[in-house]
């Protein structure tokens, strides 16, 4: 994960506000914009659209991508395990229980914005 991504302290107000278009949130990420609408696609993202249909991205969109290139990248799951393990994520948090070491960081990373 990326060193010093998300380390501002915010509300959840401020994580939901639909700030970035998807160029800029893709540059931010530095993917391609067409990785982040595969990801809408695979039902891991649902940016916020305008009045013109078209995306923004809230600062949650961005730590979650952050999450979702994490598992991908670094520990070679595919979109549809990402769904899988972001769910599990989620059961986990609700019943506090303990990740395995070795997804701990990226547990913590997740779990601050679910």
């Amino acid at each position: 994960m990326r060193a010093g991504a998300g380390t501002r302290s915010q509300s959840f107000g401020d994580l939901d506000k639909p700030l970035y278009t998807i160029s800029v949130a893709a540059e931010i990420l530095e993917t391609h914009p067409r990785t982040l609408m595969l990801y809408e696609d695979a039902a891991l993202l649902e940016p916020h659209r305008t009045s013109t249909n078209r995306r923004r991205y809230s600062q949650r969109d961005i730590v979650k991508v952050q999450v979702i290139q994490y598992l991908t990248c670094e520990k070679g799951v595919t979109l549809a395990g990402v769904r899988h393990i972001l769910s599990l994520f989620e059961a986990m948090k609700r019943h506090r229980v303990e990740p395995p070491g070795e997804l701990r960081e990226v547990f913590d990373r997740y779990s601050a914005i679910i």
